[in-house]
């Protein structure tokens, strides 16, 4: 992956299953995922959009568009910790998708060491429920640290009984 501004990379059979470690939680849903897509931005808000725009469009292009509405939201919530994590650091953040016929895990990639911390948020706050969200979405979700990277997940169920919410 080269460049800030949004470089799209598919994944090759390196990359397939690279950076998960077996003890990572989704350890045991990862293995060879025949659909895969990478992409890496600046750490600017309109992050959070972009990414969720293309993994709008990359479920639909793998057949998967009936898990889009919940993807999309589960993608704006860990891009938007992953920007706020790293926008003092100027380093870039990714969005990775891979999925087969029956899951899809989506990751968020920061650089920042600190593990996310969900938190419970009063009613007149603003922001802090993010992870909340995505465990009501998820069917489980975590983190794991690759090199400098730390990668936090969240797996949902893509078969076609698939209802969302």
């Amino acid at each position: 992956m080269s460049g800030r501004a949004g470089a799209v990379s598919g994944c090759t059979p390196e990359t397939w299953s690279a950076g998960v470690p077996d003890d990572s939680g989704a350890g045991a849903a990862i293995y060879r995922w025949p659909y895969c897509s990478q992409l890496e931005m600046a750490p600017l808000t309109t992050a959070v959009a972009c990414g969720r725009l293309h993994a709008q469009n990359v479920l639909h292009e793998w057949g998967l568009g009936h898990t889009a509405e919940d993807a999309s939201i589960l993608v704006s919530e860990l891009l938007t910790n992953s920007v706020k994590a790293s926008c003092n650091q100027g380093s870039p953040v990714r969005l990775r998708l891979l999925a087969d016929h029956s899951q899809l895990i989506i990751e968020a990639w920061d650089r920042n060491p600190n593990p996310p911390k969900p938190r419970q948020a009063d009613y007149a706050d603003e922001s802090g429920r993010g992870l909340n969200v995505v465990a009501a979405l998820a069917v489980r979700w975590g983190h794991y640290r690759s090199g400098n990277w730390k990668a936090v997940w969240a797996e949902m169920l893509t078969s076609t009984s698939y209802q969302g919410r």
